[in-house]
């Protein structure tokens, strides 16, 4: 089951291999795969149902927020540590753990009668979240070696893609039809059903050398995580310059050095920072980080543009954004059945990262026309480049890793790319804002600055149609407003593109083509 797994799609007159391992096989990948499914349609899901949480419990828009936070917060304190956790007590057990967790969780959110109650629970599910990917990504790393693996990370990056198509829509009928808490409840059955499967399909598998936890870097990761994911989440509200946001920035800091101190010091430690001296996984990293950065972000900023900008309901907009997330289902199973032979993984991952930058400069050339049809070129470039980025950052990254360490691989894996989304959002959110309120400011030179603060943000939040300035002409503020808010775009994008430019030169030079060698020729035809 380990090094020896036939690949999925062989026949077992190529390989020696019986129908009974193929189908082990198989059910090895659903099990690793669509825990992974069931995060990303969850992430969906509830970002749809948000409204309908606010109103049936009487919250405020911030306090709303607290629902997507306290998720994020307890999610990213944890990716590391479970991790290492997995490596030290078991993929399989912490596997089973997390999910259960996590399903748990989902029923005490359906459930929740008032909005601390959500909160909590919604901090509970990050947790399992965390525990549940750690463990999945690094069973499918230690069951598929070789030319096995690569297919391995294709399936799993073409399983997260359907997540990520599905999810808008799912989430959209599932609020409407059955009330926001089916938004959770839609997780019990899946989750039981795979619980129920992991234990009878896949074998237990650890880290032999993790003889003891890593507490000291646990403690230390995790607060300094957690400071700086709270300290991104909240900066473009309170202000940077805001003395709470510079607190939690000063000591998720000093967390961060004592995190490296302790992990010098350990035999085994979290996360053995030798491994960041090997320029391949130094390079996957930062490709796996702008690859959430700058292309994740994408698909919450552009439906908002889609609904706010265009004057889209939202299920409208879910269906435009499909140009941009079928290639994310697609194209990895493309790259698996005919690049992986030809290509190495520093070329893939170049070409993905150079379609993403491409399609957001295509964006930010078209964005002012407010025309969904002159868009659709930089959907499809960007979701193209997508589906190369999606399994293969992941799998290049693990490639030069030991097996027996791929918890932690998967960790750092998981942690970079939620990291990315974070301060992809918190980054491209002060350059929107920025942008309007430059456009403003030079179509309205003499305003009041209280009133012009308050156009600002009324603009980047999306309410154009019912923006107001005092002494000034209703229609013509509405003409601003698109205007500044096309503007603002204008500017995300073209920071999003200066980005994955600059990642694409960088990956490039770091990956080593040699550490990357493509799939072995002789399986080249094969289906995936």
């Amino acid at each position: 089951m380990h090094g020896s797994m036939p690949p999925a799609g062989f026949t077992a007159s190529e390989t020696g291999t019986t129908a009974s391992e193929k189908r082990q096989a198989l059910l090895v990948l659903i099990c690793t795969s669509a825990p992974s499914f069931m995060l990303q349609l969850d992430a969906n899901i509830v970002s749809v149902s948000l409204p309908a949480i606010g109103h049936s419990l009487n919250a405020s828009f911030a306090g709303i927020e607290w629902v997507i936070t306290a998720y994020m917060l307890s999610f990213a304190s944890f990716l590391m540590p479970a991790g290492a956790l997995a490596d030290r007590f078991g993929r399989k057990r912490l596997l089973i753990i997390g999910l259960s967790i996590f399903t748990f969780a989902s029923l005490l959110c359906g459930a929740a009668p008032d909005l601390p109650v959500l909160i909590a629970a919604r901090a509970l599910q990050g947790a399992g979240a965390a525990m549940q990917l750690s463990s999945a990504l690094a069973t499918l790393s230690h069951a598929f070696q070789g030319e096995a693996r690569a297919r391995a990370f294709a399936f799993w990056g073409s399983v997260v893609g359907i997540g990520i198509t599905s999810g808008p829509v799912v989430g959209g009928l599932i609020t409407q039809a059955f009330g926001w808490e089916w938004a959770f409840y839609v997780n019990l059955p899946i989750g039981i059903a795979l619980i129920a499967l992991i234990v009878k399909v896949i074998q237990t598998s650890r880290d032999p050398g993790a003889v003891r936890l890593d507490l000291p870097g646990v403690a230390s990761f995790s607060g300094a995580l957690f400071l700086t994911t709270l300290a991104l989440i909240e900066g473009n509200h309170r202000g940077w310059t805001d003395r709470w946001i510079v607190a939690e920035l000063l000591g998720a800091l000093v967390l961060f050095g004592l995190f490296i101190i302790a992990e010098r010091q350990q035999a085994r430690p979290m996360l053995d920072l030798s491994y960041f001296r090997k320029p391949t996984y130094l390079g996957a990293n930062l490709a796996q980080l702008s690859f959430s950065a700058g292309m994740l972000t994408m698909l919450t900023f552009i439906p908002i543009f889609l609904q706010n900008g265009l004057g889209n309901p939202s299920a409208v907009a879910g269906l435009m954004m499909l140009p941009m997330v079928i290639p994310l289902f697609i194209v990895p199973r493309i790259v698996s059945a005919h690049l992986a032979y030809r290509l190495s993984g520093r070329a893939l991952l170049t070409i993905g990262l150079f379609l993403v930058c491409f399609g957001l400069f295509w964006f930010a050339a078209v964005v002012r026309e407010l025309s969904y049809a002159s868009m659709i070129g930089g959907m499809l470039l960007t979701g193209t480049g997508a589906g190369f980025l999606n399994g293969e950052t992941t799998k290049v990254g693990m490639t030069v890793i030991p097996k027996e360490r791929s918890g932690m691989a998967s960790g750092v894996s998981g942690t970079v790319r939620f990291s990315g989304l974070v301060i992809g959002i918190a980054a491209f959110g002060a350059v929107l804002y920025s942008g309007v309120a430059d456009s403003v400011r030079r179509a309205l030179p003499d305003a009041n600055t209280s009133d012009a603060l308050k156009l600002v943000q009324d603009i980047t939040a999306g309410q154009l149609a019912g923006t107001t300035l005092p002494g000034h002409d209703v229609a013509a503020v509405h003409t601003l407003a698109a205007a500044s808010f096309a503007s603002g775009y204008q500017w995300l994008f073209v920071a999003g593109g200066v980005f994955m430019l600059l990642s694409t030169l960088l990956t490039w030079r770091l990956v080593r083509a040699a550490e990357t060698p493509p799939v072995p020729a002789t399986l080249k035809g094969q289906p995936t």
